[in-house]
């Protein structure tokens, strides 16, 4: 015999059954795997977010300490946050700038030049 073809080949039910249960298991350990390290990479996301949320405070609180203008500058980029976001809103709101800014306590030298 030189050549054999083999045309129709039927496997027991209990094989096929047992194929495809264990074709199911390995994909629910692959989905295992894969959640198992999503969870390790949002830990080490979150540990990061952290770490750089710590670093923030502490520049933030060094920079308050040193020079109290940077509140100042706080306080302007703030107003001008909420200025943009209500001049993007479709209803319409009127404040003065005072109420924004609170101008009573700021106190910048450009605007106390001596001439």
């Amino acid at each position: 015999m030189d050549d054999v073809s083999i045309t129709n080949l039927a496997f027991g039910k209990e094989f096929t059954a047992a194929m495809e249960a264990k074709q199911v298991v390995a994909q629910e350990a692959e989905r295992a795997k894969f959640i198992v390290e999503k969870a390790e990479q949002d830990k080490r996301s979150s540990i990061i977010r952290a770490q750089g949320d710590a670093k923030s405070a502490k520049l933030i609180g060094q920079a308050i300490a040193s020079n109290l203008a940077f509140i100042t500058l706080r306080k302007i980029e703030a107003a001008r946050e909420i200025a943009n976001t209500i001049s993007n809103a479709a209803n319409r709101v009127f404040l003065s700038s005072d109420e924004l800014l609170n101008l009573q306590e700021i106190n910048l030298e450009s605007t106390t030049r001596k001439k």
